[in-house]
């Protein structure tokens, strides 16, 4: 049953992440603790450490480092995975955890079994369309993957449709869009700053992207399609913006910088790196490219369209469920380079539509799409679990 707030303190959530950097996932789940209500709720975080424990814990959240290896290593996997559990187990019994929430596939995997020994209810919030980062190698492993965590949720939250939809158990999944605080963006933010630090000329057009370089973030796609809008454009310059944050990948980098040598973009195109505040960056923009495969969500499209910028991109994935088509930006299909231009260069020759899509943008993240909103969904669903029938308690 739930607490009587008359004669209980709030019930104790216990939030699981296993990722040593901040990434999509992590950003989202520190919005979502720094807008819970403490009136009715006491977050507790367990974690690997890094970042993530650092941010929450400047947000007064408890914070408990537990390991959570990868799951891949034949050998050590299972034990890993027991003794994760276990530990997992006998925190949520000492801090009088009410709920398990995995935030990440790999945490899940830990929570599934330690919710059971616990015998507490666990929700699994699904953040990717795979398992994995990519698209699996072997589509029957995620498949496999999938169906376990589903039997072992007592629900699954779907940051989209398009997640959803990857989903083998339809009748346990609620979609939560994430969300964004709107006040932290400013669409009047002067560009002219970071354009001066950056060398990019005050006047000149700026498409421009951001996001971890990944290959399947489509920062290469970008660049082919930058290319094109050179052709016909030569006074527009380009913005890359982003880092490798979970050292993956160390090669892609260097990969990028020689494609843009080899389309002559050298001097019209900035590596910025990782930025921890991208709000600049988004002001020095005219338009905001996404290139990459199918996103699961794509945070940062929300943080353009916050900023007013219109967001051009591919047509699959989430996008569609974030992007007004012809009102807030233009989607594509899916893989053409060269519409993905066109579109580009259409709206950059057009300063009047770029600025009623912008502030379409940011009106249609008002209504929609803030973390407040967000956070009112999930309070609601934790509230109807813990009203429900609570799962039978396992060993100690």
């Amino acid at each position: 049953m739930a607490s009587d707030p008359m004669t209980h303190s709030p019930p104790v959530l216990l939030f699981l992440d296993h990722a040593p950097a901040l990434g999509g996932a992590e950003r989202s789940l520190l919005l979502l603790l720094r807008h819970l209500d403490r009136a009715r709720w006491r977050p507790h975080l367990a974690c690997t450490g890094g970042p993530l424990a650092e941010q929450a814990a400047a947000l007064d959240i408890p914070i408990h480092r537990v390991p959570m290896p990868r799951l891949r290593r034949a050998v050590r996997a299972p034990l890993d995975w027991l003794l994760g559990a276990h530990r997992i187990a006998r925190l949520a019994r000492a801090i009088g955890a009410s709920l398990l929430h995995a935030n990440t596939v790999r945490a899940a995997f830990y929570a599934a079994l330690a919710a059971r020994l616990a015998g507490l209810p666990l929700i699994w919030h699904m953040r990717d369309l795979w398992l994995s980062e990519e698209r699996p190698r072997h589509p029957w492993v995620d498949r496999l993957g999938k169906r376990l965590l589903c039997s072992a949720a007592t629900h699954v939250v779907a940051n989209s449709r398009a997640v959803s939809a990857h989903l083998p158990c339809p009748t346990q999944v609620t979609v939560i869009h994430n969300g964004i605080d709107l006040t932290r963006f400013d669409p009047t933010m002067d560009g002219v700053p970071f354009r001066r630090r950056y060398g990019l000329p005050s006047h000149a057009p700026v498409a421009g992207t951001v996001g971890r370089l990944r290959p399947w973030k489509g920062q290469d796609r970008f660049l082919r399609a930058m290319a094109r809008v050179a052709r016909v454009m030569p006074e527009a310059r380009f913005l890359i913006v982003g880092g490798a944050p979970f050292r993956a990948g160390d090669a892609y980098p260097a990969r990028l910088h020689r494609l843009a040598q080899e389309l002559d973009l050298a001097h019209r195109v900035v590596f910025t790196g990782h930025l921890e505040d991208v709000r600049p960056a988004l002001a020095a923009m005219d338009v905001f490219v996404h290139a990459g495969d199918p996103e699961p969500f794509g945070l940062v499209n929300l943080e353009a369209m916050a900023m007013g910028k219109p967001v051009i991109a591919f047509a699959h994935g989430a996008l569609p469920e974030i992007i007004a088509e012809e009102e807030t930006g233009l989607l594509v299909p899916p893989g053409d380079i060269t519409a993905l231009a066109e579109a580009v260069v259409c709206l950059l020759r057009d300063p009047p539509r770029r600025a009623a899509m912008g502030r379409a943008g940011r009106a249609r993240v008002r209504e929609r799409f803030q973390i407040t909103h967000t956070v009112d969904r999930l309070a609601t669903l934790w509230a109807e679990l813990l009203e429900g029938p609570r799962p039978t308690r396992g060993p100690a």
